[in-house]
């Protein structure tokens, strides 16, 4: 099942399409021109930079500084200056090809946000016909998953604010050992979220059927139902 990105794949795509139109122009303008594999290669090597990173709306990026391959070649290079001449405009391609990458990234984050909207449920939770739930803590009874309530709800369902310090009190400092009650007792599985999100989540049912809490490696997001998506057990 495909399980990437398709936004950032694509807009990577394009940029690495992008660093070899501008490859080839260069290529062609050569009057000495160099051997194909090892233009790929210095291309490759002048990638490496010093950089900065830093991470917007989620997404990691970073921003080179330091040319550290163009260094590395012309390292290697500079001894024989026929030869440096013909591979230092492309050293100098890999090292701005890092700013190509950070501009297909920075175009990604808005498409993603607008196929892929953080705050619809529909985005973790796309199919579901095949959904059931499991319990996963002994305060939880065997319960069935509504689909026809869930269906129902989908679009009214709202983001709210997670408790965790809140929930953690009432689940673990204000009962006893014994009497504990899991706000979180049941787990659905067998869904997938929207295709082509690259999410990979994890979905925990509250209680009391109304609650959703979904685990994703970056966050977690809960939203609340009118009504419970719970069923008797079958």
């Amino acid at each position: 099942m495909w399980n990437g990105n398709i936004v950032e794949i694509f807009t990577i795509v394009l940029a690495w399409i992008t660093v070899g139109i501008i490859a080839n122009r260069l290529y062609k303008n050569k009057l000495m021109k160099p051997e194909l594999w090892k233009m790929i290669v210095v291309i490759l090597i002048g990638l490496f930079s010093f950089s900065f990173h830093f991470t917007v709306f989620g997404t990691f990026l970073k921003i080179s500084i330091l040319p550290l391959g163009v260094w590395v070649m012309y390292g290697f290079l500079n001894r024989n200056k026929e030869q440096w001449e013909k591979y230092q405009p492309f050293a100098w391609l890999g090292f701005f090809a890092n700013y190509i990458i950070l501009a297909s990234t920075l175009i990604a984050i808005p498409i993603n946000y607008l196929l892929y909207s953080e705050d619809e449920l529909a985005t973790y939770m796309s199919h579901v016909e095949n959904a059931f739930i499991i319990t996963i803590h002994p305060s939880g009874q065997e319960r069935s998953f509504s689909h026809e309530n869930f269906q129902r709800q989908l679009n009214s369902m709202s983001q709210e604010m997670i408790y965790s310090d809140e929930w953690y009190n009432e689940t673990y400092m204000n009962a006893e050992p014994n009497r504990r009650n899991e706000r979180f007792p049941y787990m659905l599985v067998n869904t997938s979220p929207k295709w082509g999100s690259g999410l990979q989540t994890s979905i925990y049912v509250e209680g009391d059927g109304k609650g959703l809490l979904i685990s994703t490696p970056k966050k977690d997001i809960y939203f609340r139902s009118e009504d419970s998506l719970l069923g008797e057990a079958k």
